[in-house]
């Protein structure tokens, strides 16, 4: 039988170590340890995070974006792990997916691909399903709204001109910018990205529209359509 939590040296009690050192000293499982909280009489809390961990199946065991896909059943299969506890499991994926999310509502001012990249990077890297977005600017680029055009089961290919430009049109803005992220993970454009791209330029041209920019997110990553590799951190025009 292992050792209870209050059996355990204080330097190695998660609350404790937290309270002493910081959060950001704590590892995963110590993090998950104390959003469990109790553990079993065979098990403590931090061997169940530890299972909890191991429902992840990618190389990358520090990425706990996996949460988010885990269900509330697949929680509850791990021995001690009832469903309170799964449901707050759920619950602390979703704040966390909520946290990185740009907020829309502030007054953004874009100045570069890079900004574009550090406003969805955390949002998008590890998406599964591909999104398309379109941030609508108004003349001095700063971001009037952010659309999602189209999430997973249709790729950027297959969107119209007309459902990017639509709602800029309503607000009667001058700019946008698209973004979308490769689920792969590499953001080097496809010749269908390009070609799309063109199109939807084109068509905002006509439409007194300017199109900023096309940032393609990846892992990590980012590349810009528009403004090419080497002038992603340049000003935009």
């Amino acid at each position: 039988m292992q050792l209870k939590m209050k059996e355990l040296p204080t330097s190695e009690r998660p609350y404790e170590k937290l309270e002493l050192y910081g959060a950001e000293k704590l590892s995963n499982a110590e993090l998950l340890a104390i959003i469990i909280k109790t553990g079993t009489k065979e098990e403590n809390s931090l061997t169940l995070a530890q299972k909890v961990l191991n429902l992840q199946d990618k190389t990358d065991k520090s990425d706990l974006r996996f949460i988010c896909d885990i269900s509330i059943e697949e929680f509850m299969r791990i021995k001690g792990i009832g469903r309170v506890k799964a449901i707050q499991l759920k619950a602390i994926g979703e704040l966390a997916k909520r946290i990185s999310k740009p907020l829309s509502e502030q007054k953004i001012k874009i100045k570069s691909t890079k900004d574009v990249a550090n406003l969805f990077m955390q949002e998008l890297r590890f998406e599964k399903q591909e999104i398309v977005k379109v941030i609508i600017l108004n003349s001095k680029n700063i971001i009037i709204r952010i659309l999602n055009i189209s999430i997973g089961g249709s790729n950027f290919a297959s969107i119209a001109p007309k459902e990017i430009l639509a709602e800029a049109i309503k607000c009667g803005a001058p700019k946008i910018i698209l973004v979308h992220n490769h689920p792969s993970g590499d953001p080097t454009p496809s010749k269908q990205d390009y070609r799309v791209t063109d199109r939807i330029y084109e068509c905002a041209d006509v439409m007194g529209i300017e199109l900023l920019d096309h940032v393609i997110i990846g892992d990590g990553t980012f590349e810009s359509i528009l403004n090419g590799k080497e002038k992603r951190e340049n000003e935009l025009i």
